[in-house]
């Protein structure tokens, strides 16, 4: 059994709150951000800062440790937005694309141009960003529990390794729900391809096409759409 398996399980609250956070403690955690990313990177290495990061826990804390600590849909959006603005790809070999609404739609093109400072292929980078399309993809369409995405971010890394923290909301009980994403355990995007799915609502209709259990489910969908539309 590997370490991946015995990965402690829980829930995370996630209520929706509206508004914004306060400047001032904005501009402070970008300042503290940049530092503790610029250590952890130094001692442990990229690849780590991308594996802690894919932990939900470790993802809760960090948003605490830098000064965000209500419980909060806002911890994903408002981290993800400091450290895109901390970050930086000449210092960090690291970069954050993507963000909350109308910055997720920018992933694509922000990554083409991350690639291009990391001095990536043209193959590499549409690999990139199929990896951010799919995962967008997979939460927001074979995954349907009552939670549409409006937030995707994709960490990217020098050597190519990423990370995907997106969240969902759901506007009915006014809760979210957060998925982690790691490269280096993603085997297939369709099975199982997640680190961590984190929320506290439970519903009783829900379906997950890329559950183990959904496998026969899949081939009959792809039979299905293969299938002429005038057969009956």
């Amino acid at each position: 059994m590997s370490m991946r398996d015995l990965k402690r399980t829980g829930v995370a609250r996630l209520p929706l709150h509206y508004g914004r956070a306060p400047r001032w403690l904005v501009s402070r955690m970008i300042n503290l951000a940049r530092e503790m990313t610029a250590v952890i990177i130094d001692e442990y290495g990229r690849d780590t800062f991308l594996r802690r990061v894919s932990d939900p826990y470790w993802f809760q804390a960090f948003g605490c440790v830098l000064g965000y600590d209500w419980h909060s849909s806002g911890v994903t959006t408002v981290l993800t937005g400091v450290l895109k603005n901390a970050v930086k790809p000449e210092e960090h070999g690291l970069a954050v694309c993507g963000g909350k609404g109308k910055a997720s739609l920018k992933a694509p093109r922000e990554i083409g141009q991350v690639g291009e400072t990391f001095g990536f292929s043209t193959d590499r980078i549409e690999r990139l960003r199929y990896a951010s399309r799919m995962s967008a993809k997979v939460d927001n369409t074979a995954i349907q529990a009552g939670y549409p995405l409006y937030h995707h971010a994709f960490f990217l890394a020098e050597d190519g390794d990423w990370a995907v923290v997106q969240q969902g909301m759901s506007v009915k009980d006014r809760t979210a729900r957060r998925y982690h994403w790691l490269s280096e355990h993603v085997q297939s995007f369709v099975l199982e391809p997640h680190d961590a799915i984190v929320g506290d609502a439970k519903r009783e209709v829900a379906l997950d096409m890329t559950a183990r259990d959904s496998q026969d489910c899949q081939r009959v969908s792809t039979d299905i759409v293969k299938e002429s539309p005038k057969k009956s």
